[in-house]
């Protein structure tokens, strides 16, 4: 029995064990090695992008731990449950590595959620009805983190910021992958193929591509920088 109550995983299969949390704890490790030429550094738009970035990590830390607790969710497919577990250890390191940042910089941690998703999350809450209904919410937010450290890492001002919010994104952007096929999966009444390991064959053919429909990674629903500062 391994963490996710399958069979043993290929090697080459246990990114969403290691790749948030590694990444989250790099990034924090390269801002704490430079840290006084970071703080001397480090702009208000800087900390507003950190303080933003953590309320995005603090509502997907919510949503996940809301959903864990969902009968469907906990004593459905156990990927599934799985996945949902150690996102949310991922989503959490990333939270700390944006909220060091931040104070390193000479702001405050943000331990809020993000408002204007917030706002969508009350909305589609009371609408949930099954595991499709937690899989597209979690797209949403993976969507947006995603987009919204891509372009971070062209608005800060040095490169240990950069470093962290590119180290960052790209995970939000596995997360995302991986639901889009999950997704797909549920659409298709194929929620058995949700396991770890995966016969490819018995997959249908868009599989291979449905969880990676931009070429590169689009920007245009970024979050501001301002939406998650501390006020």
């Amino acid at each position: 029995m391994t963490d996710f109550g399958q069979e043993t995983e290929p090697a080459g299969r246990r990114w969403w064990r290691r790749g948030g949390v590694l990444a989250g704890v790099a990034g924090a490790a390269a801002l704490f090695g430079s840290a006084r030429a970071f703080a001397a550094t480090a702009t208000a738009d800087d900390i507003m992008a950190l303080q933003t970035a953590a309320s995005l990590e603090n509502l997907a830390v919510s949503v996940y731990q809301t959903a864990a607790t969902l009968p469907f969710i906990k004593d459905g497919n156990k990927t599934v449950a799985a996945f949902i577990a150690k996102t949310t250890e991922q989503h959490q390191a990333h939270a700390k590595a944006f909220n060091s940042a931040a104070t390193q910089a000479g702001g405050k941690a943000q331990t809020g959620p993000d408002p204007k998703y917030k706002a969508v999350v009350d909305q589609t809450l009371p609408t949930i009805k099954g595991p499709a209904d937690v899989v597209k919410l979690a797209i949403t937010l993976e969507d947006v983190a995603a987009q919204t450290y891509t372009k971070n890492v062209a608005q800060v001002s040095n490169a240990d910021l950069r470093k962290l919010f590119a180290s960052v994104a790209p995970v939000e952007a596995q997360h995302r992958a991986t639901l889009l096929a999950v997704q797909a999966l549920l659409a298709g009444n194929a929620a058995d193929l949700i396991t770890i390991p995966v016969d490819p064959a018995k997959l249908p053919a868009a599989a291979g591509s449905v969880g990676f429909p931009d070429a590169f990674y689009p920007t245009k629903d970024a979050s501001p920088i301002s939406e998650g500062a501390v006020k």
